[in-house]
C-alpha cells in the first residue's frame, strides 16, 4: 500500500473527519484525501469524485496503485451527482470558488440525506457557504484559516444544527469575514484582510478613473462598505 501525502491545506481538512466516517470527496483530483483518510484508518469508505475526465483518471491510477480498489470508489459526475442520498455522512469540498461550492450543494441538495458534516475549503469568497449554511439549516461550528506557499485559505466545518449560534448583532461583517476567525484573528487572518483592503483600495482608485454612472456609485458604496468592515475588525 503506497503512502499517500498531503499538502498543508488538506491535511487540516483530513483533520476534521470523524474517525470511522464514510466521505465523498467531491473534486477530488488525484484522489489523495480519500485514499488518505482509508490508510489511516480514519474513514471506513471513500468515494471520489470527479467531473474532468483528466483528474478522473489520475484518481483512479493513485487508488490502484495504493490497492486500495475495494475501500475508494471513483466516480466521475458532476458535484454531489457522484454518491446517493445516505451513502456517506461526511462531504469534502476543497481548492474551489466559495460561489461554486455553494452551487454544488445547492444543485445536489436532496443528496445530503444521511450526511452529517460538510467541511469545505474555498479558495475565495467563502462568504457564499457562510450564506448557504445559514438558509439550508446547518450551523457552522468551526472555522481555520492556514498559509501554505504564500497563498491563503479557508476551511469551514458544518453540521446541521442552530443556524444563528456563532452570529452576533455584527452578522454581517461575520458573513464576510468569519465569525470564528474574527474572534481568533490569527496573524494569517490579518495578512488576508490587509490584503483584501489594498485590492479594495486599488478598486476605488480605477472607480475615480471611470465616467460617472449609476453603477459606479452602487459599485463604490459596496467597496467602501467592505472596507468600513474590514477597518473595523482590523482596528
Amino acid at each position: 500500500m503506497n503512502e499517500v501525502k498531503l499538502s498543508k491545506r488538506l491535511e487540516e481538512v483530513v483533520r476534521e473527519i470523524p474517525v470511522g466516517s464514510t466521505v465523498a470527496d467531491i473534486g477530488s483530483d488525484h484522489a489523495y484525501l480519500p485514499c488518505y483518510t482509508i490508510i489511516n484508518n480514519i474513514a471506513t469508505k471513500a468515494v471520489a469524485g470527479e467531473v474532468v475526465d483528466g483528474p478522473f483518471r489520475s484518481a483512479q491510477a493513485t487508488v490502484a496503485e495504493s490497492g486500495l480498489q475495494d475501500k475508494v470508489d471513483v466516480r466521475k459526475g458532476n458535484g454531489l451527482a457522484v454518491i446517493a442520498p445516505g451513502e456517506v455522512d461526511v462531504i469534502t469540498i476543497a481548492g474551489m470558488g466559495g460561489a461554486l461550492i455553494r452551487d454544488i450543494l445547492e444543485s445536489g441538495k436532496e443528496k445530503l440525506e444521511g450526511v452529517t458534516r460538510l467541511i469545505l475549503q474555498p479558495n475565495i469568497a467563502a462568504h457564499h457557504i457562510r450564506e448557504w449554511f445559514i438558509e439550508n439549516g446547518w450551523e457552522l461550528i468551526r472555522e481555520k484559516i492556514i498559509i501554505e506557499d504564500g497563498k491563503i485559505y479557508e476551511i469551514l466545518v458544518g453540521e446541521r444544527g442552530d443556524t444563528t449560534i456563532p452570529y452576533s448583532e455584527n452578522k454581517q461583517t461575520e458573513l464576510f469575514m468569519g465569525p470564528f476567525l474574527i474572534k481568533e484573528k490569527s496573524e494569517a487572518f490579518v495578512e488576508k484582510w490587509e490584503g483584501e483592503l489594498k485590492n479594495f483600495q486599488n478598486i476605488l482608485k480605477q472607480l475615480e478613473r471611470a465616467a460617472e454612472s449609476e453603477e459606479k456609485k452602487v459599485k463604490r458604496a459596496e467597496v467602501e462598505a467592505k472596507m468600513k468592515m474590514i477597518g473595523e475588525v482590523l482596528s
